[in-house]
Parts: C-alpha cells; structure tokens; sequence
C-alpha cells in the first residue's frame, strides 16, 4: 500500500539523549552513526525526526512551531521535544552536515507552524455551526428509542411526554364512555400517571446505562486510539526501515570497503611492525657491540692511561740522567782543562830540564 510518511531528507550522525536522572550529561544511544531522516505525514501535516538503529527507533520526535534547534559547537546540536520529555543531540561528522540539517529543521518548523495556523482558520471556521449542533443535541432528550433502539427492533413502547398530559375531553378508542362518573375518569388518569411515570423511571435507569457505557466505551476509544498510535508508530518504523534499505546496502558496501582498506592497512602495519623488530634484533646487536666496544676502549684508555704515566716517569728519569751527563760533561771539561794545564807545565818543565841538560853537558 501507498505510504502515508516519506523521508524528505537524510543525514548521518551520532544521535545522544539527556540523562533523565541528572538532566546534564549526555548518553549515547548509538554506538556508530546511524541515518537520521526528516519524514512527512501528508495526511495529519505532520513532520517528524525519526532515527532507527537496526530495528529500534532511537528518535521519534514531532516537530512543533515551538521547538529550537541550537548549535552548541562546531559540530554538535540539541533540541528538546516536551512530548518525549527529553533532549536529543546530535554530532555531526562536519559542520556543512549540522548546518543542513539546521536549516532543514528551521525550515520544516515554519511549515508546521503555517499548518497549524491554517488548522486553527478552520476550527475557527466551523466553530459556529459545531456549536450550535452541540446546543441542539444537549438540549433535545434522550428517547426511548435512541437508547433500546426503535419500536419495529422492540414491541411497543410508550413515549415519554415532555409534560404530564392534561385530560382533555377529546373522544378516543381508549376513553371511557360519557356516562362513567368523574371517579372513573380520574381512577384512569391515575392509571396512565403510574405508567407514565414506570416509563420514565425505565428511561432514566437506561439513561444511568447508557452513561455508564459511554463512559466505557470512551475509555475503550482511548485504548484504540493508543494502540493505533503504536501500530502507526510501527509501521512508520517498518517503513522507515523499509525506505532506508538502499541506504543500508550502500552503507554495507561503504563498510565492507573500509574493512577491506582497514585491513590492508592493518597488513602494511603488521609488516612494519616485524621490520621494526628486526630493526629492534639488529640495534641489540649493535648495542652489544657498541658496549663490548665501549669496556675495550676503556681498558685500552686505561692502559694509555698507564703508559702516559710510565712515559712521564721515563721522561723524568731521561732529564734527570741529561742533566747528570751535563754536569759530568763539565766535570771532563774542567778535569781536561786541569790535565791540559798540567800536560803544558810538564812540557815546559821537560823543555827547561831539557835545556838545562844541554846547558850542563855544555
């Protein structure tokens, strides 16, 4: 069959509730971002948010000419529906989405706002004639056969007179004849007062029946019209789900391609990972290598360390031994210097003793 509501416009976003106990935090009703739709009952003028996830209905909100939706972030939007008595709200993926559908629900508000005033002209319209009907209604009686049905579906009923008959000395097939004395006559009176007034006691216990029944017959109406309300809040659900299966199949291929990609990616990440840890195996070595390198410089510092030290012994002793072959250098000089002057005093000596011999052998 023809369905009464259609989605005018669709959008994804993470939907959220008020929390009813401390009217401040948020609580989210859907754990990814489900479709939220605009839909519109041609029939009753009526637009409404509705918001399924799988199969249960997260937002079922009428929009009225009071509600406001507010842009609280960047991202992010509320409204308060007093019928539901909650707050919902929205994140939005982008602010481009949360400023569409903000126009969208200005812009459905002032289309329930224009039909609720038209409905009001007609009211208006038709209030006269309505209340007159009303007037009329609650003034005439109820009658015997408006409340047991008519004469034809129950024998013969005598009607109840507005007012209490006035004898009336008109001849009839049930008047007495003229000769009967006035006891007679008012014996019969009496007679039809008694009827007269069983009728109207029957009349007005069906009267108390009949009240008592609409009473529950209204009460039965109320259930009807809540069942009905839920059928119709069903099928608008049904329908809703039933409109949104093409969305669904391509939400389902958009989720199968970003599994595929998450799992390549998630592939490429693997093999990053075990490069990473022979990288990880490679750097230990070299760290192994690097310390065993470090503790042989160390000893090979030490022992320069050692070597330095012997050097500078070495180096002292080198200039305490240069210092003493110095001094007996000069020692040799001084002591060659002596035996040169001794060796110059002999030979002027041998020369004198050499002239004295020949002075002598002369």
């Amino acid at each position: 069959f023809p369905y009464r509501e259609q989605p005018i416009f669709s959008t994804r976003a993470h939907v959220f509730q008020i929390d009813p106990t401390t009217k401040k935090n948020w609580v989210p009703t859907s754990k990814h971002a489900v479709t939220v739709s605009y839909f519109y009952d041609s029939t009753r003028n009526v637009y409404r948010i509705i918001s399924l996830d799988g199969s249960k209905a997260i937002i079922n909100s009428t929009i009225t000419p009071n509600m406001t939706f507010t842009k609280t972030s960047q991202k992010f939007g509320q409204w308060a529906d007093s019928r539901a008595n909650t707050v919902y709200g929205l994140g939005f993926s982008s602010e481009n989405h949360l400023l569409k559908f903000a126009e969208k629900f200005a812009e459905f508000k002032e289309a329930a706002r224009l039909a609720k005033e038209k409905s009001q002209e007609k009211m208006e319209l038709t209030s006269t004639p309505s209340q007159e009907s009303a007037t009329g209604d609650l003034q005439s009686p109820l009658t015997p056969e408006s409340i047991n049905g008519t004469d034809d579906e129950r024998g013969t009923t005598p009607e109840m007179p507005q007012h209490p008959p006035e004898p009336r000395p008109e001849p009839s097939q049930n008047q007495l004849p003229f000769s009967h004395s006035s006891s007679s006559i008012n014996k019969h009176w009496e007679a039809e007062l008694a009827a007269l007034k069983g009728n109207n006691a029957k009349l007005t216990a069906a009267l108390l029946e009949s009240t008592a029944n609409v009473k529950q017959w209204k009460q039965q109406l109320a259930a009807y019209q809540e069942e009905a309300e839920r059928l119709h809040t069903r099928v608008t659900e049904l329908e809703c789900v039933s409109g949104q299966t093409p969305v669904i199949k391509s939400q389902k291929t958009e989720l199968n391609q970003t599994i595929e990609e998450l799992e390549s990616a998630l592939k490429a990440k693997e093999e990053e990972l075990e490069r990473l840890k022979e990288e990880v195996e490679s750097a230990n070595e070299f760290q192994i290598q690097k310390e065993s390198l470090t503790q042989k410089l160390q000893e090979t510092e030490e022992r320069n360390q050692t070597l330095e030290a012997q050097l500078g012994e070495l180096e002292l002793r080198l200039e305490g031994s240069q210092l003493e072959s110095e001094a007996f250098r000069k020692s040799l000089r001084s002591l060659l210097e002596l035996l040169d002057g001794k060796i110059f005093e002999l030979t002027e000596l041998r020369d004198s003793l050499a002239r004295l011999i020949e002075d002598s052998s002369s």
